[in-house]
């Protein structure tokens, strides 16, 4: 990864009124204060709600410290004896590599998202050029918004929407919404459109994907969910989780993929010990010695695959799997404007509406000095700068 060499020309700014639909860090981590203050600060619910905030900035880090702040994350200290069995049990091996040949005999997968994590959203939109080649032409959200709040305009405009559901806020959630739309995929909503929660939701999601795979009988499917969703086998709160549903309802047995388990904490030494017993270089699964993958399992529940993201290195504070295939850092300067920090620096398409659209990076500022380097593609952008007074502006830049 390195910073784009050609100097980017910034066009005219302008003026503007603008609405950031998204908190600035000081919001959040006064939340965090009080929150610790008022006594709140045991309820995990509280940290994660506010890392969600975060996450929807797409601000990796500060995603991960919150969530692990609403946990009492343990440090997994390994022994050599330990590391050295891991890793003498396992081989590693490409995960997107392994998907791929899996995904030729299958119809349905499934894969899950921690959803305060924008890489989770970031690996299946890496996987997606490749699978629709492969047939998958049809991919269902859990985070769309769907019954009277659906965004049924989204195949034909091309591109999400605030409205478009709540999570897809993250730009790394809109840019695999958007990246899907531009390959081809027909995109649809499935959650449920009740008040169904624990087991009924689980029927009711499943019941939602079977109808789509009915009116599209050879065609496959990506399914991408939070969390749990993605489980095979039986659950005791639930039964059954949504890929057991589906499975039970249409007797397709569905290939599916957990990348929650095996993600980076905020702190390595959380992290979970297989992943600390191993130096990856690329999200991996692990093969043992007789080729079988290792599965994620949780009792009498499973996932065919358990994905392992390496460690995240930065770049100037950007997440570096922020700056794969095509994407380009892209320093921006603001010092010669004169506009009261903390500053946050939203980046559109330039055919894009900025007051509906999902900005396809987001980064915030506490100087004006303060270095800015955005992950863009070849294209031209609004930038949009606003501070917490909403003085806003804007201008545009390409990127060749």
């Amino acid at each position: 990864m390195s910073l784009i060499s050609c100097e980017i020309q910034r066009k005219i700014v302008k003026d503007i009124e603008f609405e950031a639909p998204y908190k600035f860090n000081i919001e959040i981590e006064n939340q965090v204060t009080s929150d610790s203050n008022s006594g709140h600060a045991h309820h995990g619910n509280n940290y994660q709600h506010l890392a969600y905030d975060y996450g929807l900035k797409g601000d990796y880090k500060n995603a991960l410290r919150l969530w692990d702040l609403g946990y009492e994350a343990q440090i997994n200290v390994l022994t050599q004896e330990q590391i050295d069995s891991i890793n003498n049990s396992y081989r590693v091996t490409s995960a997107t590599d392994y998907i791929f040949s899996k995904a030729e005999q299958s119809q349905v997968i499934i894969i899950n998202e921690a959803h305060h994590n924008s890489r989770h959203r970031a690996f299946t939109k890496s996987l997606l050029k490749k699978l629709f080649t492969q047939g998958y032409k049809n991919l269902g959200l859990e985070a769309l918004s769907n019954g009277k709040n659906k965004d049924s305009l989204l195949n034909h405009r091309g591109y999400p929407i605030l409205k478009s559901g709540y999570y897809i806020l993250d730009p790394q959630f809109g840019d695999l919404v958007r990246t899907a739309l531009e390959i081809g995929y027909n995109i649809f909503p499935y959650e449920v459109t009740t008040e169904a929660d624990g087991k009924e939701r689980e029927i009711e999601q499943a019941r939602n994907i079977q109808n789509e795979i009915e009116k599209k009988p050879n065609q496959k499917f990506i399914i991408h969910c939070g969390f749990d969703h993605a489980l095979e086998g039986k659950l005791p709160a639930w039964g059954k989780a949504m890929a057991g549903r589906l499975n039970e309802f249409t007797g397709i047995n569905p290939f599916t993929i957990n990348q929650t388990e095996y993600s980076e904490r905020s702190n390595k030494n959380f992290n979970n010990f297989i992943l600390r017993a191993l130096d990856l270089k690329e999200p991996s699964i692990l093969l043992d010695q007789l080729n079988n993958p290792m599965r994620y399992e949780r009792k009498d529940s499973w996932t065919d695959i358990a994905v392992l993201h390496p460690n995240t290195n930065y770049s100037n504070g950007r997440p570096d799997w922020l700056f794969l295939s095509d994407v380009k850092e892209v320093p921006i300067t603001l010092e010669d404007m004169e506009i009261a920090p903390p500053i946050m620096v939203l980046a559109y398409k330039k055919n894009e509406d900025i007051n509906k659209a999902i900005p396809v990076d987001i980064v915030e500022i506490k100087d004006i000095k303060d270095k800015i380097n955005l992950a863009l593609k070849k294209g031209t952008y609004q930038i949009v700068i606003i501070n917490q007074k909403k003085v806003s502006r804007k201008f545009e830049i390409s990127v060749e």
